[in-house]
C-alpha cells in the first residue's frame, strides 16, 4: 500500500489533529457570529476555491469554503493546486493507495485516477507532490468528508483550457466536486495588494476569466482561470465568500498576501 505522506505538516498545519480541530472550532464560532447572510451556510459548491498558506493566515478564509462544502453530500473531492518547487511541464496526477493527514488516512480514488490519467494524458511526477497548495486542503477534507476519496492534481506549465475540460469533465458526476487551490497577490503593501487583488475578486465573481489576465496577479491563476471557464460551461454561479490577506493576522501591512475562498454553486 503506497501512501502520500505528509510533506509540510508542522509548517504549514499543525501536525497534531486536535490543534487543527482546535483552530477549526474556533473559525466557526467566529463565523458565526459575525456572518450577517446565515443562508450562506446552507450553500452546496460543486467546486471551491481556497488559499493554501499557513493555517494563522489563509486557515480561516479556507475553513468556510470546506465547511459549505460539507453540505453538499459528495463522495470524491479531487484537489488541483500548482506546482511551487518543482519545474512540470503539463499537470501530474498523484498515483498512491492513500493520502497522509493528522486525522488519518485519506482514500485515494485509484479507478478515478486511471481514468482521467488515460482521458486527458496525465502524467505521475512523484517529486511535483511534496506540495504545499494542495496538501493543505486535506486537512480540511479529512475533518469536513472524511467518508469521501481524494485525487491530488499538481499542475506546472498548463494551459487553462486543458485544466478546464478536466473540471468540465467532473463536474459532470454529482458525487464529484473540484477545489481549486490559490493564493492572491504576493508581498505589495496592502493598498497595492488590494488593488491587484480586486482585479483576480472582479474576474472571479463576474466568472470573467479574461479579467484575470489584466494584472491579477495570483500563484493559481492557471487553476483559477480554468474553474472559470468550466462554470461558464456549465451554468455554474460564483460567489465570493471571504478575502483578507495577511496583515489581518501579522499586523504587517508593508508586505502582504491576498487571500481569497470562493463557492461555485448550481
Amino acid at each position: 500500500m503506497s501512501v502520500r505522506k505528509c510533506a509540510v505538516s508542522g509548517q504549514f498545519y499543525p501536525a497534531d489533529a486536535n490543534d487543527i480541530l482546535e483552530m477549526i472550532n474556533q473559525w466557526n464560532l467566529v463565523l458565526d457570529k459575525h456572518l450577517t447572510d446565515k443562508a450562506t451556510l446552507d450553500l452546496k459548491p460543486r467546486a471551491i476555491i481556497v488559499p493554501h498558506a499557513g493555517y494563522i493566515y489563509s486557515g480561516f478564509t479556507a475553513n468556510i469554503a470546506f465547511r459549505l462544502l460539507a453540505n453538499s453530500g459528495i463522495r470524491k473531492v479531487v484537489v488541483i493546486g500548482p506546482s511551487h518547487r518543482v519545474y512540470l511541464k503539463g499537470t501530474s496526477i498523484a498515483k498512491y493507495d492513500h493520502y497522509e493527514t493528522p486525522f488519518g488516512n485519506l482514500k485515494i480514488d485509484n479507478k478515478l485516477n486511471e481514468e482521467l490519467s488515460n482521458r486527458f494524458n496525465l502524467s505521475f511526477a512523484p517529486n511535483a507532490h511534496n506540495e504545499h497548495s494542495t496538501e493543505a486542503q486535506m486537512p480540511f477534507i479529512a475533518h469536513y468528508l472524511n467518508d469521501c476519496s481524494v485525487v491530488e492534481m499538481v499542475y506546472g506549465d498548463e494551459l487553462s483550457k486543458e485544466l478546464s475540460r478536466v473540471i468540465e469533465y467532473l463536474l459532470k458526476s454529482s458525487d464529484t466536486a473540484v477545489v481549486i487551490s490559490s493564493d492572491l497577490s504576493h508581498y505589495y503593501d496592502i493598498e497595492k495588494a488590494k488593488i491587484l487583488d480586486s482585479i483576480c475578486i472582479e474576474g472571479i465573481i463576474k466568472e470573467d476569466s479574461e479579467r484575470l489576465d489584466e494584472n491579477c496577479e495570483a500563484c493559481g491563476k492557471i487553476g483559477v482561470k480554468a474553474m472559470l471557464m468550466a462554470a461558464k460551461k456549465m451554468g455554474l454561479k460564483s460567489k465570493l465568500l471571504d478575502y483578507r490577506t495577511s496583515a489581518d493576522a501579522s499586523g504587517d501591512e508593508s508586505s502582504v498576501v491576498g487571500y481569497l475562498s470562493a463557492a461555485f454553486i448550481e
